[in-house]
C-alpha cells in the first residue's frame, strides 16, 4: 500500500510539473485574459462583500512606450537584461537589510513578479517561494526578455482593480498607455511598490522624489539603448525554420 501510494503521489507530482511547463510554454504566445492576482483580488472583494471590477486591456510590446519600459526596469529590476530570473546580489542585500530592521525589503526580479502575478498567490510563504522559483526558471528558459516585460506591463497592479499599463494610464491620467509622457511613466513606476496606497496622478512628495530617482537611473542605464539587450537572439536554423513556416502559411 505505501508503495502504491508513493507511485500515485509521484505520478501526480510529475503530471503537475509537466502541465505547468506546457502552460508556461503556451503563454509565450497566448495572452491570458486574467491573472492569478486578478482572481485573488476578486475573491477577496467577494468575501468582504465589496463590489469589484478588474480592468485590463492587453497592449502588445510594440505599442508600449520605451520610456515606460525603462521606468519599470529602473524602478524594479536594473539587472533584468543580464540575470537568469534571480538577482542574487539583491537577495543578499535584502537579507542583510531585513536582519537589521523591522521593515521588509523584497528582492524579486521582474521575472519572479511575473511568475507570482500570473500563476500564484501573493501572501509570503515558503511553498509560494518554491513554486515561484520553479515558474521563474521555466519562464526565463522559454520566454524572451521582451515577452517577460510585456507580460509584466500587462499584469502589474497599478491601483484598485487596475491591472496593466493601459488601465493604469486611463485610471491615473485619462489617456492611453501609448500616449503616456515620460514624467507620467516615471510616476507610474514610482508607485509600483504600493499601488493601492500611492497615487501617480496626485503624487506625494515621496512619490515625486522616487520618480526623480527613477529618471536618474534610466539615464545611467542608457535609456532606450538598454532595451536592445532584451531582443531575442536565435540560431540561424531557428530563424530559417521560422521564415519557412511563415511563408508556408501565408500562401
Amino acid at each position: 500500500m505505501p508503495r502504491k501510494l508513493f507511485r500515485t503521489l509521484l505520478f501526480t507530482l510529475l503530471t503537475c510539473m509537466a502541465l505547468s511547463i506546457v502552460l508556461v510554454l503556451a503563454l509565450r504566445w497566448v495572452n491570458l485574459p486574467f491573472s492569478a492576482l486578478m482572481l485573488e483580488r476578486q475573491i477577496e472583494a467577494k468575501l468582504s462583500g465589496q463590489d469589484y471590477t478588474a480592468e485590463r486591456i492587453w497592449q502588445p510590446w510594440h505599442t508600449l512606450p520605451d520610456h515606460l519600459k525603462m521606468a519599470v526596469i529602473a524602478a524594479e529590476d536594473q539587472q533584468f537584461s543580464s540575470h537568469y530570473g534571480f538577482d542574487f546580489d539583491a537577495i543578499r542585500a535584502a537579507f542583510s537589510y531585513n536582519q537589521q530592521g523591522s521593515s521588509i525589503r523584497g528582492a524579486s526580479t521582474l521575472s519572479q513578479q511575473v511568475a507570482k502575478n500570473t500563476f500564484l498567490w501573493s501572501s509570503r510563504s515558503w511553498p509560494r517561494k518554491i513554486l515561484e522559483a520553479w515558474f521563474t526558471a521555466w519562464i526565463e528558459l522559454l520566454w524572451s526578455k521582451e515577452r517577460i516585460l510585456e507580460v509584466y506591463l500587462n499584469s502589474a497592479e497599478w491601483g484598485p482593480g487596475v491591472f496593466g499599463a493601459q488601465a493604469a494610464a486611463q485610471y491615473h491620467f485619462n489617456t492611453g498607455a501609448a500616449y503616456l509622457s515620460i514624467q507620467q511613466s516615471y510616476l507610474l513606476a514610482a508607485i509600483l511598490p504600493s499601488p493601492l496606497k500611492r497615487s501617480a496622478s496626485q503624487p506625494s512628495a515621496a512619490t515625486e522624489q522616487r520618480a526623480r530617482w527613477i529618471r536618474r537611473q534610466v539615464q545611467q542605464l542608457g535609456a532606450s539603448h538598454y532595451l536592445q539587450a532584451l531582443k531575442p537572439s536565435y540560431p540561424e536554423w531557428v530563424l530559417a525554420l521560422n521564415t519557412r513556416v511563415k511563408n508556408t502559411f501565408s500562401r
